[in-house]
């Protein structure tokens, strides 16, 4: 009697030829997985990028099979990850030597803002809505759209800021929920305001559309230089 069927260990309950399958099967998920989260627009968790996300699925799919289920063998899993891990090389090395491949793989840095205005092409094609953006800047101590000069999405999720020095700041658009909320199609009294859809600034004396986005709803524009 058989204490251990070592082929079943191996090879779950499928032939040795099985394991070119495997092989096909992997790298087929391992570009779907990939070009699924391209197009969903997710740029990565933080420090990670898309890329390395996918790899950290694959892994972690090619590791729980095996734990639980019987008739999954442990080779094919370790052909998963060699293929994983080789396509991650394979796909590191293309990405030093092309920037269009770097490009297609990785996305590009977006901007978000610049000179104190939301740079709407950029910020339209990513997946952030107003309020998490607002609420990233407001842990960094930012009031108003005015005290930055550049904001930029980098393709691992984290977004990089410049700020104006305190004697450049300009009249920007409020971030914090109160002055922002109290956004208006209608102007009663004269100032300089700013677009809550695109914070473009100017000195308003009644109700009009912004000349950049072409909305019409307004927050009275903050100049207070940035708390450290």
């Amino acid at each position: 009697m058989k204490l251990i069927d070592f082929e079943a260990l191996l090879l779950g309950a499928e032939p040795a030829s099985f394991l070119l399958e495997v092989g096909l099967r992997t790298f087929i998920m391992f570009v779907f997985i990939l070009l699924a989260l391209r197009v969903s627009g997710k740029r990565g968790v933080k420090q990670l990028s898309v890329f390395e996300l996918v790899v950290i699925i694959g892994l972690g799919s090619a590791a729980g099979d095996p734990m639980f289920y019987k008739e999954v063998g442990i080779l094919p899993a370790l052909l998963v990850f060699s293929v994983v891990v080789g396509l991650y090389r394979f796909t590191t090395w293309l990405t030093t030597r092309s920037k269009a491949i770097e490009h297609v793989i990785e996305g590009k840095p977006l901007y978000f803002i610049r000179e104190g205005k939301f740079a709407i092409d950029d910020f339209d094609r990513e997946d952030l809505s107003q309020d998490e953006f607002f609420a990233e800047l407001r842990s960094l101590h930012v009031e108003h759209l005015g005290q930055v000069k550049s904001a930029v999405m980098e393709t691992s999720g984290v977004i990089s800021i410049l700020f104006y020095p305190d004697n450049e700041v300009k009249p920007g658009l409020p971030i914090f929920p109160d002055e922002y909320g109290k956004k208006s199609e209608v102007i009663t009294k004269p100032g300089l305001y700013s677009c809550a859809i695109c914070g473009y600034t100017a000195k308003l004396k009644g109700s009009s559309k912004c000349e950049v986005c072409g909305k019409k709803e307004w927050v009275l524009a903050l100049n207070t230089i940035r708390s450290s």
